[in-house]
């Protein structure tokens, strides 16, 4: 691995974001409040008996990018890889819908949308990982995009979402390119992942100026007998 981004929860927690989670020896995690994300900074089986001291009651966990060879008491399932994109320069913003600020008051609106579109990745606590940006539509949030991950130099874009009864209105597009530039803006560079065949939202994010970078692995952890 030659860049922090083929690792990225592993070199967030160790930067920006340390205080949203902890840390022993090789092991880190994001508060299960705030998101179900792990990581290690070693691909050995020392990094896996750390990172099983760190678990707790909350599953399943995800590990992005390394893997330890086993977590004493955890199952590693394998979700194959999902691809990492990042972007070169500000995109154009283009028109649309009014956007806001999303904060603690739309909280509720946003695990609605983010539990109908991406179960289980956004928690209560997620807002504090970044910025966030919303268009409501008839006093429903109809459409989201944030920030997530944060190391140095870096930001990723996630919580990508739009109710199904809006797609199709450049809700999206709107959102990523606005979220996308006040990462520049900052003087940082984004970053995102989308899963292999979700070809709708890789358009979005090619049009946008994002360029395949690498794939990364995606892991799941269960608790050894636990059914998934």
């Amino acid at each position: 691995m030659t860049s922090p981004l083929d690792n990225p929860i592993w070199h967030s927690l160790q930067s920006h974001h340390a205080a949203l989670g902890r840390a022993a020896g090789a092991a880190a995690g994001y508060a299960p409040e705030i998101a179900p994300f792990v990581g290690v900074g070693s691909a050995d089986a020392a990094a896996g008996v750390q990172l099983a001291g760190l678990l707790g009651d909350h599953e399943p966990y995800y590990l992005v990018g390394l893997v330890p060879p086993a977590v004493p008491g955890w199952r590693l399932d394998d979700h194959g890889v999902i691809e990492q994109m990042v972007c070169a320069r500000p995109p154009a913003v283009p028109d649309g819908a009014d956007v806001c600020e999303l904060g603690e008051a739309h909280i509720e609106d946003m695990l609605e949308l983010t539990g109908l579109v991406f179960p289980g990745y956004f928690r209560h606590d997620t807002l504090r990982m970044g910025r966030y940006l919303g268009i409501y539509s008839d006093g429903r949030l109809a459409a989201m995009a944030g920030e997530r991950m944060h190391l140095p130099g870096w930001r990723e874009i996630s919580a990508v979402c739009t109710h199904p009864d809006h797609a199709g209105r450049g809700h999206a597009q709107r959102l990523v390119a606005l979220v996308t530039c006040g990462v520049f803006e900052r003087g940082e560079q984004p970053f995102l992942h989308v899963s292999p065949g979700n070809d709708r939202a890789k358009k979005v994010y090619l049009r946008l100026g994002y360029a395949d970078r690498c794939t990364v692995a995606l892991y799941s952890l269960h608790r050894e007998g636990a059914a998934v």
